[in-house]
């Protein structure tokens, strides 16, 4: 504790000259003369990879891109619901298999050339797989189930499907691939464009400092009311404490990513501090297919020996949710009276006696090294407390753990009985959980790591895919649900929390739940 509080002073005394550092202040003068409106300055961990969205990946990358690009639809702050954006309206045809969007008029690049429909099929068609060759594309996520682009006239464009796709009004909402861009700046800049991009959005580029901050300028001819804030600042410090620091002094006005210490500190400061659940999950997997987890009964019995809420309280100190099982709260299909198997030792014991394995059971877990976005304490801590739960019921755990790239291999080689994994949605559709994560028809592809297969679960899964009825899809997924708990192909651990931070003369700033903030409506 005193080390902490050193170190706290030290930051202290430098804020000055890091803010400075950090920072191209405008001076005060000029906005109390009202010269300039005020600016916006967002703190985070880690720069952008590239501002294509082509070609985003990454969290930090889609950030800034949220700001510039916009798709046809997108979602609504703070939520996994879709409403409007260069498109209008929509409709979808009686099969499903043929989605019409009608776009808006008068828009402009902020090169000052239009949108249009042409402009909607150069964005999809230039990051087609086949077409783009490029492994890291992620189109073939997005886009992989369009069978061609028809462009009606002008102002309304068709997508011919391959199947029914009902999650693909969710994935023209991802900041990734989905935006679209000025076709004219994309065809002259070619991989340059990554740097310079080009959108509709309620924000400019500006500039790029590599590893420091990027510069965005207000679109004063933004279709919709332009934003509060004229100069928009991605930031970079590495820091969360000094993060925070920067935050309560009023030296930013915006920090994601702090971690819960920064975040009980600066509440007791007197500081706003956001909490959201994140779109993904924490889980220790099994190998279903080999044994002894093809055994359903002893799935079960490694759920009952878990105490998922002292994770929660005691590993992650309160920087995660508890999950009440395979999908986070709020997305289509979660049911909160659908609970998991609860933490029952007693009854570990019973079913491990009724196996004829009253002496124990030993398995392998495999883990990785580093933390995730939904495990911050990383891999083996996560992995030691579950072994210390298992060890009270006499189930005896061997861990090994490996670097995060060398431990996507051992999984895909099946090392070990169990393992730990997790998933960070792309599209906030419970297909992207459920279908993806568990429908043996994923199992080829590697991302059913646990070799899951029931027969039941599938013909829902696929049911729900293609339906556009979301009460129908919401019950189906339930059904699944309950299903999944039961067969127990994974211990559902927890949900990541996102932990923001705003200064107190920040307005209108919503925390989404994926991670890409939308700026246009903030004000200062």
């Amino acid at each position: 504790m005193r080390f902490l509080k050193s170190i706290t002073l030290v930051l202290l005394l430098m804020l000055p000259l890091l803010f400075l550092f950090y920072t191209k202040v405008i001076p005060v003068t000029a906005k109390l003369a009202g010269r300039e409106s005020p600016g916006l300055t967002y703190l985070r961990e880690q720069d952008s990879i590239t501002l294509d969205p082509a070609w985003a990946q990454d969290e930090e990358s889609c950030k800034v891109i949220a700001n510039i690009f916009e798709g046809l639809v997108r979602f609504k702050a703070g939520t996994t619901e879709v409403e409007p954006c260069l498109a209008e309206s929509w409709q979808v045809s009686p099969d499903n298999m043929v989605w019409t969007f009608f776009l808006r008029k008068n828009v402009k690049f902020h090169d000052g050339t239009p949108f249009n429909a042409e402009a909607v099929r150069f964005s999809l068609e230039r990051q087609i797989p086949s077409q783009a060759g490029n492994s890291l594309n992620y189109a073939s996520f997005t886009f992989g189930m369009v069978e061609r682009i028809k462009v009606i006239d002008p102002y309304t464009v068709s997508f011919i499907l391959k199947f029914p796709y009902a999650p693909f009004l969710n994935n023209l909402a991802m900041t990734a691939s989905a935006p679209i861009v000025s076709p004219a700046a994309a065809t002259a800049l070619g991989e340059a464009f990554s740097e310079n991009p080009v959108g509709t959005g309620p924000f400019r580029f500006a500039s790029w400092d590599k590893g420091k901050r990027i510069i965005l300028k207000a679109n004063r001819d933004y279709w919709a009311n332009p934003p509060e804030c004229s100069t928009l600042v991605f930031k970079v410090v590495k820091n969360s404490r000094l993060r925070s620091l920067l935050i309560r002094f009023g030296l930013a006005d915006i920090a994601d990513g702090i971690t819960a210490a920064d975040a009980r500190y600066l509440e007791q400061k007197g500081c706003r501090v956001l909490r959201s659940t994140g779109l993904d999950l924490n889980y220790l997997g099994f190998y279903n297919d080999k044994e002894p987890f093809d055994n359903p009964a002893l799935r079960r019995a490694v759920s009952l020996a878990i105490d998922r809420k002292q994770l929660t309280e005691k590993l992650y100190r309160e920087a995660s949710v508890e999950a009440g099982g395979p999908l986070p709260p709020g997305v289509l299909g979660y049911d909160p009276d659908i609970r998991p198997l609860p933490y029952d030792p007693a009854g570990a014991r019973e079913i491990l006696a009724s196996q004829d394995l009253a002496r124990g059971l030993k398995i392998t877990i495999i883990t990785y090294t580093n933390q995730r976005p939904y495990n911050p304490a990383g891999g083996q801590k996560l992995a030691e407390a579950i072994q210390a739960d298992l060890a009270a019921v006499g189930i005896e755990t061997e861990i090994k753990a490996y670097p995060w790239h060398e431990y996507k291999e051992a999984l895909l080689r099946q090392e070990g009985n169990a393992f730990l994994y997790g998933w960070i949605s792309d599209n906030g559709d419970p297909d992207n959980f459920l279908y993806t994560l568990l429908s043996s028809s994923q199992i080829e592809s590697g991302l059913n790591t646990a070799r899951y297969r029931n027969k039941e679960v599938d013909l829902l899964l696929a049911r729900a895919q293609q339906s556009a009825d979301l009460a129908l899809r919401e019950q189906l997924y339930r059904d699944a649900t309950k299903i999944i708990i039961q067969d127990a192909p994974w211990v559902c651990l927890n949900h990541g929390l996102r932990l923001t931070a705003v200064s107190p003369e920040i307005e209108g700033f919503i925390q989404h739940r994926a991670g890409y903030p939308y700026l246009h409506g903030v004000k200062k």
